[in-house]
């Protein structure tokens, strides 16, 4: 059995850092802390030389990476591509997001997911499925031709049994009573998002089991004087969880701060909305017959429309630190614990304590990354 102590690099802990100790693992799993000196004879030391190791990042949102579109590739070995690619920026869990598509689309993308999981893909814990169940008036990027409601296919197909996580984004006020309940009871975990939902259907929507609003701010209800909208929903719910885009182009910084100052950390989740060109070589692609074009780290499409990002978790976690004032330890929550606690897999992962899988990241003194684990087997390289 493997057995690995980690040493020379500051080690971050949700409730401190701690500068002086060795990391120990062991099996695939984090057995704790003790001082450098008092690491047991059996275990090899791996010395980091400096930065800080921190839990391997969880990204809920991955529409793409290593030039492959999920929508394109719904399938095995799309999903081990998109993870490799995103591992070299640190996220050590993702889930493939699916864009709004045929039915015959989504199934595929469903039992892909599946398969990745069989095979313990590195990586891989579920599949997200963004639409097709949206509102055409905030549909984005996404292709409204592909929009329907959900009828008993539908919902049967988004309830097939999964051993991972499954997220399945919808728009409520489109949604037949009773759907977000029966999702829910079988284990879906259920966003709002691309959606008019006014801030009263997205209360009744949090009753029935909603606990995700996806991309905050973007293509949902904004919060205004005579009407909260959604935004105001998500920001005074306590058990939901919200992701964010932290590129400074989907939300303003200011935007940023002020949903942290209204929830604070606790419902704030990293998420890149990635579209191929992250850990990819091309500076465009095809999404759903749209020329997609990458310019300043953004993507759009023809008419100017924001198309998924080129961010990877690592930007998101030094952007979230830079433009929004961040702590390690608070941007470190963000792209790893809450994540985790959103999946219901805090007890599995998303923080470095005992018993926990051991996925980790280390960043160096430029908050670069160096080198991750994934259930405790290491790979060298990152950005």
């Amino acid at each position: 059995m493997s057995r690995q102590a980690l040493v020379g690099a500051a080690i971050v802990q949700p409730d401190g850092i701690t500068d002086d100790g060795a990391l120990l693992v062991e099996g695939g799993r984090i057995i704790g802390i003790v001082a450098c000196d008092a690491v047991p004879a059996e275990y090899e030391t791996v010395a980091l030389e400096g930065g800080w190791l921190l839990p391997g990042f969880i990204d809920t949102q991955v529409n793409g990476g290593g030039d492959v579109l999920l929508n394109d590739k719904p399938d095995l070995e799309g999903i081990r591509v998109i993870a490799q690619a995103h591992r070299r920026f640190g996220t050590t869990g993702l889930l493939p997001t699916l864009i709004s598509d045929d039915a015959a689309v989504v199934d595929r993308a469903i039992m892909a997911g599946e398969a990745a999981l069989m095979q313990g893909a590195p990586g891989v814990l579920g599949v997200h499925i963004e639409g097709p169940h949206l509102n055409p008036v905030k549909k984005g990027i996404h292709d409204a031709a592909k929009f329907t409601a959900i009828g008993p296919r539908a919902l049967e197909r988004l309830r097939q049994p999964t051993i991972g996580r499954r997220i399945v984004t919808l728009a409520p006020e489109l949604t037949p009573p009773g759907v977000i309940r029966a999702l829910r009871e079988s284990g879906v975990l259920v966003a709002a998002g691309h959606s008019l939902a006014d801030y009263d259907q997205t209360i009744a929507a949090l009753r029935e089991g909603l606990t995700g609003f996806t991309h905050l701010f973007n293509a949902m209800t904004q919060m205004g004087s005579r009407e909260p909208g959604m935004v105001a929903a998500a920001l005074l719910d306590r058990d939901s969880h919200f992701g964010l885009i932290v590129d400074g182009v989907h939300v303003h910084p200011a935007c940023l701060r002020v949903a942290i100052a209204a929830r604070g950390f606790d419902g704030a989740m990293l998420v890149t909305d990635a579209m191929p060109p992250v850990g990819g070589a091309q500076h465009s692609f095809t999404l759903m017959g749209q020329p997609i074009h990458v310019a300043d780290g953004i993507c759009r499409g023809p008419d100017g429309t924001l198309a998924g990002s080129a961010l990877s978790m690592v930007q998101a976690f030094r952007n979230a630190m830079d433009m929004m004032g961040c702590s390690m330890i608070e941007a470190s929550c963000m792209a790893s614990g809450n994540p985790a606690r959103f999946l219901r897999m805090a007890d599995q992962r998303g923080a470095i304590a005992p018993g926990l899988r051991a996925d980790l990241v280390h960043l160096d003194g430029d908050r670069r990354v160096r080198r991750t684990w994934i259930d405790g087997q290491m790979e060298e390289g990152g950005e």
